[in-house]
């Protein structure tokens, strides 16, 4: 690391929340494979050797937010992410399913977040843990998504 300069504090809150976005997307996808609740799977995150040194190194309250938001959001998250599918949620891949939610949590709560920079981070997500296409089509969901939640910020950045 000799010649590195230190991150500034904006760089270690993006590195923080990075990190805090992949296990909200882990914690997700864990809820919708086992059906456990969002307690256990908090805790787990805590508990486990390698998840909880990831843990250490999130934006811890913004990991909680957006977990409990994607496992307890429920019918609010689906009115915004069903009418641009092609199938059911419940069909969707496990991976996207999960990025799709966090993602739709953070558009809808952390509105100091600019949406491309979300749509970015969670296309990235995809590209790393879904099926080979799947960043392609969680980009198309999230511009939708984001333009039903955001309409003036999308509008303002497409003029």
């Amino acid at each position: 690391m000799a010649g590195h300069k230190p991150l500034s504090e904006s760089q270690q809150l993006i590195a923080r929340r990075r990190v805090a976005r992949r296990l909200a997307m882990q914690g997700a996808y864990q809820w919708l494979i086992t059906g456990n609740g969002f307690q256990e799977i908090y805790l787990y995150f805590q508990e486990d050797r390698e998840l909880a040194e990831d843990f250490r190194k999130s934006d811890a309250a913004f990991f909680h937010k957006l977990l409990r938001c994607a496992i307890e959001g429920g019918e609010e998250l689906e009115k915004y992410i069903s009418p641009h599918l092609d199938r059911k949620l419940s069909q969707v891949d496990p991976i996207e399913h999960a990025v799709l939610r966090v993602a739709t949590c953070e558009l809808l709560n952390h509105v100091e977040t600019p949406y491309k920079v979300v749509v970015n981070e969670y296309v990235n997500l995809a590209k790393k843990y879904g099926a080979e296409q799947a960043h392609k089509f969680v980009n198309g969901v999230l511009d939708k998504v984001a333009t039903d939640i955001r309409p003036l910020e999308v509008a303002a950045e497409r003029k």
